[in-house]
């Protein structure tokens, strides 16, 4: 585990803490964690501290993974609809995070409507991935849950302001994939060819 990790692991463990005691000693040492964490991450991303506080302030409880649910579309000749993505420059999936009271498939839905103008179709969980917070990986752990999905209607494709282009690409043909979405991609083309669903 790198320091970002083990930072992301501390905050989560000190606002669960916060959450849950009532002990006045133990609340001063979950806070002290807390700044420790919050010091850490602002150091090593270009959020200021109280920046870093106020996104954790966000969440109370017990603190999990930020879950993503990603979207797979293939043509008939196993081509995969993906988009440049305006954030990193990268070729994605259709992928967002789930909102509260969201079901992760219907995120998918959601985000191709608002990115890509598409209607899609759920058709099947190809896979539940798992990624822990890293210096290369980002300061959030992550569930994402990848869906096979098909599109409804005429297709076309209307680009929203987070995508710069979208297009059908061979799997071994991508130029530069978004973080983990190429074995997301692998992953559901296998169930699309007959294997299990899995998860890792």
């Amino acid at each position: 585990m790198d320091a970002v990790g083990l930072l992301e692991e501390v905050q989560a463990l000190a606002r669960t803490g916060l959450h849950f005691c009532d002990d006045p000693y133990d609340r001063e040492r979950y806070e002290r964690l807390l700044s420790l964490a919050v010091d850490g991450l602002s150091a090593r991303t270009d959020l200021a501290p109280d920046e870093v506080r106020r996104r954790f302030g966000r969440e109370v409880g017990c603190i999990t993974p930020k879950v993503g649910a990603d979207g797979v579309v293939f043509d008939e000749h196993d081509r995969v609809l993906l988009e440049l993505r305006a954030d990193d420059r990268r070729w994605g999936l259709i992928s967002g995070w789930v909102e509260p009271n969201e079901h992760p498939a219907d995120t998918v839905v959601r985000e191709a409507a608002e990115e890509l103008g598409l209607t899609l179709r759920v058709d099947r969980l190809a896979d539940v991935r798992s990624r822990p917070a890293g210096e290369e990986q980002g300061p959030h752990s992550l569930v994402a849950v990848v869906f096979l999905c098909a599109i409804v209607g005429d297709g076309e494709i209307v680009p929203n302001h987070e995508v710069l282009e979208a297009r059908w690409w061979d799997l071994d043909d991508v130029p530069a994939w978004h973080m983990d979405h190429q074995s997301y991609a692998r992953a559901a083309l296998a169930v699309r060819h007959g294997g299990v669903p899995g998860t890792r």
